[in-house]
């Protein structure tokens, strides 16, 4: 087992790799994001930065990288509980540190400022991309929050599949941001909301709550499920197994 230390200093580099990566692609681009333009360029950023950050480290920290699936795992009981605070507190401090970054390099160009659009925060209502209301923003971000962590256990889970598992988990990041870009300006994930959210500031942390409930909620649907599924393949295939040896 690597020690807990190690793990957690992975996964804050982890997030703020992804974080960096994924928003600096909306920052440092003067033209920021609008609705159906940019969104493919961006979800693209968020994709392979959790891709390259989970091959180069997820052998050490597991590759969470995000609150939502660290919650995941802990329900699924595929992640112990007595880790689940301290890997929260070095993915919130990995997205901070990012978007601290993010906001120095930023700042070098002449008239930046931090709003919504510049700086890639949350935000619905009149601080959506394309002015979708709070219930619009909850089931976009809970929804895909659930099957990106579902597809995370899933993959994970498969020792078959293991050698393929960040590319998985990229390209349904991908496929998730093309959709709640528009919406919410694509969160998926507390502690880049957060990040970002601190530097904007007014507005964006009166919204944060949203981007930590829906997709906290749906990393514990997902592990619900997974457990659920998990379990009943395990007693069925107990069964076949006890009939196939009857039978022989």
């Amino acid at each position: 087992m690597i020690a807990l230390g190690k793990r957690l200093l992975v996964e804050g580099v982890g997030t703020a790799w992804v974080v960096f990566i994924g928003c600096g692609s909306i920052v440092l681009n003067t033209g920021g994001v609008q609705q159906g333009y940019g969104v493919l360029e961006v979800s693209l950023a968020f994709g392979l930065a959790l891709v390259t950050a989970s091959y180069a480290l997820g052998a050490i920290s597991g590759a969470h990288f995000n609150p939502a699936v660290t919650i995941g795992f802990t329900v699924a009981q595929r992640f112990p509980v007595r880790d689940l605070l301290p890997y929260i507190a070095a993915q919130m401090l990995g997205a901070i540190a990012a978007a601290a970054m993010l906001a120095y390099v930023a700042s070098g160009r002449p008239g930046f400022e931090l709003t919504a659009s510049e700086f890639a925060a949350n935000g619905f209502g009149d601080h959506s991309p394309a002015d979708y209301q709070l219930h619009s923003a909850l089931v976009v971000e809970l929804a895909l929050s659930f099957a990106f962590v579902m597809a995370s256990l899933m993959v994970a889970c498969r020792r078959r599949l293991r050698p393929i598992a960040p590319m998985v988990a990229g390209a349904c990041l991908m496929i998730v941001y093309m959709v709640s870009i528009p919406v919410t300006n694509g969160s998926i994930n507390p502690a880049r909301s957060t990040g970002q959210a601190l530097f904007v500031g007014d507005w964006a942390l009166d919204q944060l709550w949203l981007f930590w409930a829906a997709p906290l909620l749906g990393g514990v649907a997902a592990g619900t499920l997974f457990s659920f599924l998990r379990g009943k393949c395990g007693r069925q295939a107990a069964s076949l197994s006890h009939e196939q040896g009857k039978a022989a």
